[in-house]
């Protein structure tokens, strides 16, 4: 998706129609009054104060109409600077444009404003020479929007809209946000019952339908087998812990506001966990160890809880309970190379089986001049940034580096994924830290029998589960490979007086092979049901009659398709196993 504020010309365009859109709601509206107007990614918005006049989505046909009647008129936008004093007396009864009169230093800012017309509004500008120039336009939606972003203060009206150069690039682009709208994870879940939320539960707080069930199993076991081939043993562990395990790691300093309110319990001060890295460190610290047990390699689909301002939750992308596929891996100094390589090439190694394409890596690093966020070891911290930085070289990977995006206690690599909805997202992380097994003073006995301090590798293949199948849903418009699907097989007999049993017979035949099947009795017409499991986006639709009962065969038909293939069951069947395996 295009991104407005990063092309001069649509920039400047799209700032021009923000004040023609402010000019018509002034005409339509005359005791409107505006707060600000910028240029964003997807185009601009306007924040308008209407005092008990409420603009709902039926009335943007009526602004636009009044939009596109000012542009016909052909004004042209003049700039004009002005002093403090002048702005201030210009708009002395805009409280808002007062507000922001109020914080300028005239000293510094060269004060400006554009009238077109009848409607003069403070702004810096840039902006086209005519209203003539803003014809192919569109308004998208209106939202709340609180001034000055505090909830404190009053709410206005934000309404988002859009303006390109030509008509044909404006249905372009109303085409990508159509397709965007089709892909939105929320929407395709509940089309699909796989998640919904519930205010009664709490905001943030995604329940799993049985079908979002079988895909969240099905990504869990497919990593946990993964991991079990490199040596990785899972645990389990509690989504709560006492404050002084936080105390201790560092989180409570650290990302205390990012973290639920504490709770009192019997003399005791627990928190939902944000992280699983502290319970981890325990579980290593339950034992004594040799150079020679390590690497050890602590694997858990964990359950946390951060504390997401509401205006950020967004369907499973973003959710206050999420569940990490996480792993702790313990090293020598020696070992970190090695084991980094083999984070990386698991990483690889899965987006190739799941068809993910469109990513690149960051390596995030600390900011040497942050002198509160950083753990205080400036030795250590280059130590571990070179490691990764010579892992990566020698992979072959190419890689950007972020100054300031490390976490408190080490440098990380980050996986960034450019989705088919948004904006980029992190789906896979590794951090190397070498802080928190000091802070929990872990320890494993070296060849010369003295005591070190292992090294920590956090990882995240998937990220969070959610997330991840947020961005899967995404992608694949709910149409999910045959292996994710929650139902794989739909069978439907042509006539159920004659044709059932064999359909049942069938559906047995699979279910005995663990592929997911059910069979639909309903007295309905064959097309209707054939459809249906087209919107239900069931990767294969079996129907039988006279001809499959007769010789054992079934005819399918695959998702998106409109032939259909006659095929001896016993083949069909190989042909499906075959398909999972391979994750298709």
């Amino acid at each position: 998706m295009l991104n407005i504020k990063e092309n001069e010309d649509l920039s400047k365009l799209n700032h021009s129609c923000a004040h023609l859109l402010a000019q018509a709601v002034k005409h339509l509206y005359p005791h409107a009054k505006f707060w600000v107007g910028p240029v964003i990614e997807e185009g601009f918005y306007y924040d308008i104060d209407l005092g008990e006049d409420v603009i709902k989505e039926e009335d943007l046909p009526k602004i636009e109409k009044e939009m596109k009647k000012i542009s016909k008129d052909g004004k042209r936008i003049v700039r004009h600077e002005l002093t403090k004093e002048e702005a201030l007396e210009m708009f002395k009864d805009d409280k808002y444009k007062l507000d922001l009169i109020s914080r300028m230093d005239e000293n510094e800012v060269v004060i400006s404003c554009y009238t077109q017309g009848d409607f003069t509004d403070l702004c810096r500008g840039p902006h086209v020479d005519t209203v003539k120039e803003l014809k192919y336009f569109k308004l998208l939606k209106v939202s709340g929007a609180y001034w000055k972003a505090d909830s404190n203060n009053k709410m206005l009206q934000r309404i988002y809209g859009i303006c390109f150069r030509s008509e044909e690039d404006l249905n372009n682009h109303l085409k990508e946000l159509e397709d965007q709208k089709n892909r939105d994870h929320r929407k395709i879940g509940k089309e699909l019952d796989i998640f919904f939320m519930n205010d009664l539960v709490g905001k943030g707080l995604p329940m799993y339908l049985p079908n979002g069930y079988i895909i969240w199993e099905q990504l869990e076991n497919y990593i946990k087998m993964k991991e079990r081939k490199l040596g990785y043993q899972h645990v389990l562990t509690p989504p709560l812990g006492n404050v002084e395990l936080y105390k201790t790691s560092g989180h409570w300093e650290h990302y205390q506001e990012n973290m639920f309110p504490k709770m009192e319990v019997e003399g005791e001060e627990f928190v939902l966990r944000p992280m699983n890295c502290p319970h981890h460190m325990m579980i290593y610290a339950n034992s004594i160890h040799s150079y020679r047990d390590l690497p050890i390699r602590i694997g858990e689909i964990a359950r946390d809880c951060r504390f997401e301002a509401s205006g950020a939750l967004k369907g499973i992308e973003r959710t206050r309970s999420f569940c990490q596929n996480d792993a702790h891996l313990f090293v020598t100094p020696e070992q970190i190379e090695s084991e980094f390589s083999s984070v990386v090439n698991l990483i690889l190694e899965s987006y190739r089986e799941l068809n993910i394409t469109n990513y690149h890596f960051e390596l995030s690093l600390r900011d040497p001049e942050d002198k509160v966020k950083y753990h205080k070891d400036d030795k250590m911290w280059d130590m571990a940034e070179d490691t990764l930085r010579r892992v990566l070289n020698n992979l072959g990977i190419s890689y950007v580096e972020k100054i300031g995006e490390a976490a408190f206690y080490g440098p990380k690599l980050d996986v960034q994924v450019k989705p088919a909805v948004g904006n980029e997202i992190t789906i896979s992380t590794c951090q190397l830290d070498f802080c928190l097994p000091a802070k929990f003073n872990l320890t494993y006995v070296d060849k010369d029998g003295s005591k070190k301090t292992p090294v920590v590798l956090h990882r995240a293949v998937f990220g969070s589960i959610d997330r991840f199948i947020a961005y899967y849903l995404e992608e694949t418009k709910g149409a999910l490979p045959l292996w994710l699907s929650p139902v794989q097989i739909n069978i439907i007999p042509v006539n159920n007086d004659y044709h059932l049993d064999y359909a049942n017979e069938i559906l047995n035949k699979l279910r005995e092979n663990d592929i997911r099947t059910e069979l639909d009795m309903r007295e309905e017409k064959l097309g209707y049901k054939i459809r249906e499991a087209q919107t239900r986006k069931i990767p294969y639709t079996l129907v039988l009659g006279n001809n499959e009962r007769d010789n054992n065969t079934v005819t399918y038909r695959k998702y998106g398709e409109e032939s259909t293939t006659t095929i001896e069951t016993d083949k069909f069947i190989e042909m499906i196993n075959n398909q999972i395996k391979e994750y298709k």
